[in-house]
């Protein structure tokens, strides 16, 4: 279940953002000392390696769908040469028809795709609701027990959102009625096309209406952002409450049922080759997945939009991740094609609180380590300390020490003002590995667009970008080396930083597992000097 940030958590951001004006649009690849930004220097990462010969290292990502199209991103777009484009044939005999490009695994052999799709905890819910209604655990033999209690825990979890949701929606309503109201009333009596939180104070009046909308305001003002105008608040109010119909329309909506889309047997989990070949999404939004996309390839040096972290990859397009949350058939399936197809990395910005079929996923994820192949997870966005609170998929489910070919990303800030975390992320002394940019990154949209975008799923890829950069220069280290040396390269912070969701104040080394910041050219060095060592 995608966790969203709440009103008052939008605006902040919103706050903090009207401070990026002089912010670089690259600052994410920049470098700490040179350039004063909290970047991963990947710039100077290139300067060392300058005269250096490279590999082609391919970067799965699974996601919403990528713009392959885009400008800037079609020339880096992997493509399965041993497969005739639009024959109806499985060439390659590998379960998939046609797949030039990658797969989507959330279409239809009609051409539709799914575009929105429920949260996990309303499946859940609707999956168990007829085996459980009614029930006490006295009903149960002690070994049955154990789904009783995880029922238990999913029932409260989704009645209780279900009934806030309906309780957030009317009282959202009523504030939005209000806001506008007064935006009108306020730019007649004011003369200003701009009411704000400075004009509002100032206003002095006998009038009952004035006064009572004054006051209204001027609380609602000082509990969000002073510096915002009417029209911003009440944009931003709007985006909350879009979410919150979408929520009662699709996400927790008992009888939406999108997969009859793709018409397979969703208890079926080994199944291949459902789905469809449209790796961009038609009539979906794929924003998300080009995004990220941009972030690790987008064509270094050609003089359009952005400079992607690494410079020498294709992108395997994955389309497993709708507008809801994604399916643990799809994401095992997707991981595994990946394995098969030849990708080296596996970038996964996506995340959930409930995994019914957990382990066919950790089966798929160790088969990726038998194989050799880096993944990449994004440690999602509800600013919660994920030692504690489910956040699938992980890398630590019922086992005693990580993986070693797994790693789980923090978002972290440039550095304003001694922000260095971005304050949605996710942390985790002992699950989140280490922090990468992920606040006001500028990337790629689709059709030939450019847009910031903030989230743990803009650090995923910087740091797979990282590690594709290490295996092209780099490529007999494996995947385990990989992770260590991003690990034991990252940029160690001695600073004090409001933990994410709280005010209170903690060491950034405390926040993940490295206490540091990815860095591309401490990587580099690291790598180098592993290599000579190897070289003697």
């Amino acid at each position: 279940m995608k966790k969203r940030l709440s009103i008052a958590l939008m605006l902040f951001t919103i706050g903090v953002s009207a401070q990026e004006s002089d912010l670089p649009k690259n600052w994410f690849n920049l470098d700490p000392v040179q350039n004063k930004v909290n970047g991963v220097s990947t710039e100077k990462a290139y300067e060392y390696l300058k005269g250096k010969e490279s590999k082609t290292v391919i970067v799965a990502v699974i996601d919403s769908g990528i713009d392959i199209l885009h400008e800037d991103l079609k020339d880096v777009i992997w493509v399965n040469e041993d497969e005739i484009p639009d024959n109806g044939i499985d060439d390659d005999n590998n379960g998939y028809i046609d797949d030039v490009y990658g797969w989507n695994f959330i279409g239809g052999k009609d051409g539709r795709n799914v575009d929105k799709d429920s949260y996990e905890l309303a499946r859940e819910y609707k999956r168990l609701l007829p085996k459980y209604q009614g029930k006490v655990k006295s009903d149960f033999k002690k070994k049955e027990r154990a789904e009783f209690e995880y029922w238990e825990g999913v029932k409260e979890a989704f009645e209780k959102i279900a009934n806030e949701s309906t309780g957030q929606l009317q009282m959202l309503e009523n504030i939005d009625s209000q806001l506008k109201r007064y935006n009108k009333l306020f730019e007649a009596y004011l003369l200003t096309e701009r009411v704000d939180f400075k004009a509002v104070e100032k206003i002095s009046s006998t009038d009952q209406v004035i006064l009572q909308g004054k006051g209204l305001l001027t609380s609602i003002f000082k509990a969000t952002d002073e510096s915002l105008s009417l029209d911003s608040l009440i944009y931003f109010l709007g985006e909350d409450l879009k979410q919150i119909r979408t929520d009662a329309e699709y996400s927790y909506n008992l009888d939406f049922n999108p997969r009859e889309i793709v018409g397979d047997d969703p208890n079926r989990l080994d199944d291949i080759g459902y789905g469809n070949n449209d790796v961009i999404g038609k009539n979906t939004d794929n924003f998300h997945g080009t995004h990220v996309a941009g972030i690790i390839a987008a064509k270094r040096g050609n003089s359009i939009g952005i400079d992607g972290v690494a410079n020498n990859v294709k992108i395997m397009a994955l389309r497993a991740v709708p507008d809801g949350d994604e399916r643990d058939k799809d994401v095992a399936n997707a991981i595994r094609y990946a394995v098969d197809n030849g990708a080296q990395v596996v970038n996964m910005s996506f995340g959930k609180s409930y995994s019914p079929n957990t382990e066919y996923v950790y089966e798929a994820i160790e088969y990726a380590a038998s194989k050799g192949v880096l993944l990449v997870h994004a440690a999602g966005n509800s600013a919660e300390n994920i030692d504690e609170a489910d956040n699938f998929p992980n890398d630590n489910f019922g086992r005693k020490k990580n993986w070693p070919h797994w790693v789980e990303v923090g978002a972290s800030s440039w550095g304003e003002e001694d922000d260095y975390v971005g304050v949605f992320s996710n942390y985790g002394k002992k699950n989140v590995d280490l922090f990468a940019p992920g606040v006001s990154i500028y990337s790629l949209a689709p059709d030939n667009g450019y847009e910031n975008a903030d989230g743990t799923s803009m650090a995923s890829p910087v740091t797979a970008g990282v590690a594709a950069l290490l295996l092209s220069y780099f490529p007999d280290l494996k995947a385990e080396q990989v992770k260590d040396i991003l690990m034991r390269s990252s940029r160690s912070l001695d600073v004090r930083v409001l933990k994410p969701g709280s005010s209170e104040e903690v060491k950034f080394s405390q926040l993940s597992v490295s206490g540091g910041i990815v860095n591309a050219a401490e990587a580099v060095k690291l790598a180098e000097s592993m290599n000579l060592k190897k070289g003697r």
